[in-house]
């Protein structure tokens, strides 16, 4: 059986580690088995980027050594989990992709699109997901969420206005690709969600 590559992608609070959660158990409820992972992490490489990423403390980062970073944690998970998860016919399901690396660093950040591009095609060996769900939010009412449940990450702390620009390119990247990308609202409950992903899987 072939392997899939599902992606999530979104606003920080849309829910998307919820709805791999909940995908996940769909796909084991048929019988295939699931490997569920997340970026930047899934592997003791790209966990220890992840806490140079996310650390508050490290607010003198530059720009593009925190896409060197993203791009480093993409190709150890990608050769280490999810290369070899697909080939062996399980369905991956990633909580962040390189569409996030596209709408944060490239539309947040503002850095060469295209260099990120060949980036993440130089990390992913080109592998691309088969779908990506995108769990559309208003970056405010995502950031309250994140603050309810946790504090806030270093990325998670940038102003509102590089949050509407990575919503943007978000939205901006699924309408120059319609074929893979499942936009849905994040601002119904949880099951509601879940349900309109899978409806979209099995179209």
């Amino acid at each position: 059986m072939k392997g899939i590559l599902l992606t999530f992608e979104g606003a920080d609070g849309a829910g998307k580690t919820t709805q791999l959660e909940l995908l996940a158990t769909f796909f084991q409820s048929r019988g295939r088995e699931v490997i569920k992972t997340r970026e930047p992490g899934g592997t003791v490489v790209s966990e220890s980027i992840r806490q140079l990423l996310l650390d508050p403390a490290m607010h003198s980062m530059v720009s593009s050594t925190e896409l060197l970073l993203y791009e480093a944690a993409r190709a150890q998970l990608v050769s280490e989990v999810i290369k070899p998860a697909l080939e062996s016919g399980k369905v991956v399901l990633c909580d962040r992709f390189t569409d996030s690396t596209l709408a944060y660093q490239g539309y947040g950040r503002g850095l060469d699109r295209k260099i990120i591009e060949k980036l993440n095609d130089l990390a992913t060996g080109g592998l691309k997901p088969d779908k990506t769900i995108l769990l559309d939010l208003h970056p405010e009412l995502g950031l309250q969420r994140v603050q309810l449940k946790r504090g806030a990450d270093r990325l998670e702390q940038e102003d509102l206005l590089f949050h509407l620009r990575v919503r943007e390119g978000f939205l901006d990247i699924a309408d120059q690709d319609r074929a893979r990308f499942i936009v849905i609202s994040a601002e119904e409950d949880a099951q509601q969600v879940h349900q309109k992903i899978v409806e979209a899987l099995q179209e």
